[in-house]
């Protein structure tokens, strides 16, 4: 399926909305919430406000994380009769960590447009101000509110070589970035609050002094945690058990053997016939 975005066809807009500051609204954004028929909000009160500061009249639909999926057939119905449609969250972008992708999964079953516009989010300009790296990332969103799952996720995310970017409640930063201490180790870190608002504020250092500031932080919180620099030594470990760590984590033989061979700086060959010796 090939979309050509702006075909005259019915149209799903994803609009990002200010995360704090009203002047981060684009003009495209207020035109688009001018010019489209309806609007599906997170929270029809928070969006009636923003509506009100830039003098827009537009019908509201409710849809949030818990009936998300049972607008679909409203939405299906405004898009058969040629009408847009613009998705909005409470604050930032919608579909990132916040609903939406249920709309957009729908729209591009049924062969609508679905456009996303430029604007507001978090995460980006947390990453950029953090000074921990320019180059790719790993955005993972909210970790699990139960220590069990969330130290899980955090064991899966150990080995990840790039920054990890996190959103996190203020009432559970501390065990997180406790948790992170315990299966990242003392790492370098960032948490960025408030971005964009009058009391924004980066707080940088490794994870156990971001643990002695975090205390009693308030606002809307982005953690962000350097990736894993340390180089693995497999020397310890024979062709085959190395093999088996790859085979465990769910690769293919071939595939394992190939990482193997990459690990040790050795022939493919070598690591394939002692494989095959078993």
């Amino acid at each position: 399926m090939i979309q050509k975005s702006y075909d005259n066809t019915s149209t799903l807009y994803i609009v990002p909305t200010p995360i704090g500051n009203m002047d981060d609204m684009t003009f495209r954004a207020i035109n688009t919430l001018k010019e489209v028929d309806v609007i599906f909000a997170e929270d029809t009160r928070v969006t009636k406000q923003l509506l009100t500061h830039f003098e827009i009249k537009k019908t509201l639909i409710s849809s949030h994380l818990y009936n998300e999926k049972n607008n679909c057939d409203k939405e299906l119905d405004y898009l058969k009769q040629g009408k847009n449609i613009a998705v909005v969250s409470d604050r930032g972008t919608p579909v990132i960590s916040d609903p939406g992708y249920i709309l957009v999964r729908k729209a591009i079953e049924n062969d609508y447009n679905v456009v996303c516009l430029p604007g507001a989010n978090a995460l980006i300009p947390a990453y950029v101000m953090s000074g921990i790296s320019g180059g790719p990332f790993t955005f993972y969103g909210f970790l699990n509110s139960k220590e069990t799952k969330r130290k899980k996720e955090l064991k899966e995310l150990a080995e990840y070589k790039f920054p990890i970017i996190f959103y996190e409640a203020p009432h559970r930063i501390m065990p997180t970035l406790k948790n992170i201490k315990e299966i990242f180790g003392n790492r370098q870190g960032v948490i960025a609050r408030e971005i964009t608002k009058k009391y924004e504020e980066i707080i940088r250092g490794t994870i156990d002094e971001l643990i002695k500031n975090a205390e009693d932080l308030k606002g809307e919180l982005v953690v962000i945690i350097d990736g894993n620099h340390q180089e693995k030594d497999f020397s310890d470990l024979s062709i085959i058990d190395h093999i088996n760590i790859y085979l465990k984590e769910g690769k293919s033989s071939k595939d394992a053997i190939k990482l193997v061979a990459k690990d040790r700086n050795i022939p493919k060959s070598e690591v394939y016939k002692e494989y095959h010796k078993k």
